[in-house]
């Protein structure tokens, strides 16, 4: 008797440090939680970055509350979820999130219903930053008040992609969302119900990056609405039933022999220039567009095909 009750003891104290660090595949946060407690729904963390060493990779951090959450580093595969409520992130100074792979896994983020916000006596750096992720996924989120851009995807994962869904940028100093990969590899973007207001550039998209815009509004940036340029690998922009309005300079620019932009039931005006294909860019118009009322030119498509 004496014998087995030893070994329960010893059972117990060998476990018991496992349990003590075991991730939770849900955790939640609460403005009055504190990172000490395990994240459990009646024990809430403070922070996402607090919580998100309880929480195993694939699962999901939810907000409890309103409240401000901290920046966080993400380096699995995680859900960040405001839903029902007000969670936001302030970074002063900093990146909001910043989005770094330390496997050999891809990652998959998600990224919802949060206030990513930027303002304070030093502005943030980026909203979102995105170096090694593989997937990204940003729906119903506030982006605003950054120094750099509000969504900087600069991914070295080849083919990895990024999906913004009904989700407000601006007031940023350089792009409201940038799709930009790193060396040979590719990247895909994909923006639904998108609003790109108050940036310097709304969507920038660089050599070997392509992106798929409906449903948006790309509007009061202070160069170009959108800028594909390339120098050394293929851009394909599409772009349909979307606004592109009162950018300063250009409200669509493409220059490069490898650059594409294709518009169908686009409305382009009041821009500095509507339209502006060089370098060997090509505008590709379905027929069935509004440019017109732009300040400086209207500009043109470079060609016009019917649509199939």
């Amino acid at each position: 008797m004496k014998k087995s009750v030893r070994f329960a003891v010893a059972v117990l104290a060998v476990l018991t440090p496992v349990a003590a660090h075991a991730q939770a595949t849900r955790t939640w946060v609460s403005g009055v939680g504190d990172d000490v407690n395990p994240c459990s729904r009646t024990a809430p963390c403070k922070t996402f970055a607090g919580a998100i060493s309880k929480t195993a990779a694939g699962g999901e951090i939810d907000a409890l509350d309103p409240g401000g959450y901290g920046a966080v580093t993400i380096t699995k595969s995680i859900t960040l979820s405001g839903e029902g409520t007000l969670a936001s992130i302030l970074a002063s100074g900093t990146n909001g999130v910043n989005i770094t792979n330390v496997s050999p896994t891809p990652i998959v983020v998600t990224l919802r219903n949060l206030s990513i916000n930027g303002a304070g006596s030093v502005l943030g750096i980026n909203g979102i930053r995105m170096l090694t992720g593989a997937v990204l996924h940003v729906e119903n989120c506030q982006i605003a008040n950054f120094s750099g851009s509000g969504i900087d995807a600069e991914s070295n994962i080849n083919n990895a992609q990024v999906f913004v869904k009904d989700t407000n940028i601006r007031s940023v100093g350089q792009n409201a969302i940038l799709i930009r990969p790193l060396g040979p590899n590719s990247m895909q973007a994909s923006l639904d119900n998108v609003r790109l207001e108050q940036a310097s550039v709304g969507l920038k998209v660089d050599d070997n990056g392509s992106a798929a815009v409906i449903r948006s509004v790309i509007s009061g940036n202070s160069t170009n609405g959108i800028n594909a340029g390339s120098t050394s690998g293929p851009i394909i922009v599409s772009v349909s039933q979307s606004l592109i309005a009162n950018n300063t300079t250009n409200g669509v620019r493409v220059s490069g022999a490898l650059a594409t932009v294709r518009l169908s039931d686009v409305t382009v005006t009041k821009n500095g220039t509507g339209l502006n294909a060089n370098s060997g860019g090509t505008i590709v118009s379905f027929g069935n567009n509004l440019n017109a009322g732009n300040m400086t030119a209207d500009g043109s498509p470079t060609s016009t095909i019917s649509p199939q």
